[in-house]
């Protein structure tokens, strides 16, 4: 696999005229996992959203780029062709195509025409995928995410990623809705991703547990739109057990959401 970087700098991001993001930082090179932390409404979603493109975050300022690319200046499906991924916190349904359909459809665009992947390769690696994630196979000839539990949405999401192998990944809250079993399962398709193609990922979640089976090398908090504080593992675990109040006393900062 090709190395990656996706460079992220003094981003600002506002909705309606909100402010948001008021100027995030952030380097994430292919193999390195990083956290993003923070209370609710604090902007954490809004950066997923706005480095995949969602028309509802107006970028003001900053730049993100992707091996030295503008990815600002392409669509959002020029985005995912290059390489970027995002498993979403509400993945959408939509009827009429299959999970299967939509995999080897969005594999295929990502490649040249000509050598697109064979129907045979497809199932066979499909197959793996679903039994890694312990999935039931009827789930791929099923449309996409209709009817799904909000735990076969999240698996699904995890199959996407498994598929497709992009060079970076943006994970949005993964962890949410998922028991603790199920939360095991995805945590290891995730890190076997990981292992394959030295996968760059920005995960953004509340909770310490997911970071117990996915290890990041990064974790940085957020609040009132910035990154207030960077660290290793150990910041999460000071989060899980403490909660956000010493980060606040510590840099002074007042309680402030945004709906983000």
């Amino acid at each position: 696999m090709a190395d990656y970087t996706l460079e992220i700098k003094d981003l600002h991001v506002s909705i309606e005229d909100k402010e948001i993001l008021k100027g995030v930082t952030l380097t994430i090179n292919s193999g390195e996992f990083h956290a993003v932390m923070g209370p609710n409404g604090t902007g954490k979603s809004t950066l997923a959203a706005a480095i995949m493109g969602h028309p509802k975050y107006e970028i003001t300022s900053g730049s993100v780029t992707l091996n030295g690319e503008d990815l600002l200046e392409m669509e959002v499906d020029e985005r995912a062709r290059a390489g970027v991924f995002l498993g979403m916190q509400y993945p959408s349904e939509i009827s009429g195509v299959t999970t299967s359909d939509f995999l080897r459809s969005s594999i295929n665009a990502r490649r040249e025409e000509g050598n697109e992947i064979s129907l045979m390769k497809f199932i066979k690696e499909m197959d793996g995928a679903l039994d890694d994630l312990e999935i039931d196979k009827n789930m791929a000839q099923r449309y996409l995410n209709e009817g799904f539990s909000g735990g076969e949405k999240k698996r699904n999401e995890i199959l996407q990623l498994m598929m497709l192998q992009p060079g970076i990944a943006i994970l949005d809250e993964i962890d949410s809705g998922l028991d603790i079993d199920a939360l095991k399962v995805v945590a290891d398709g995730v890190n076997k991703v990981r292992e394959e193609t030295g996968l760059g990922c920005l995960i953004i979640t509340h909770y310490q547990r997911l970071l117990n089976y996915i290890k990041p090398d990064h974790v940085h908090i957020i609040m009132q739109g910035k990154i207030v504080k960077s660290g290793g593992a150990e910041l999460a675990q000071r989060l899980e057990a403490e909660g956000y109040e010493w980060i606040k006393e510590e840099l002074g900062i007042e309680d402030e959401t945004v709906n983000a």
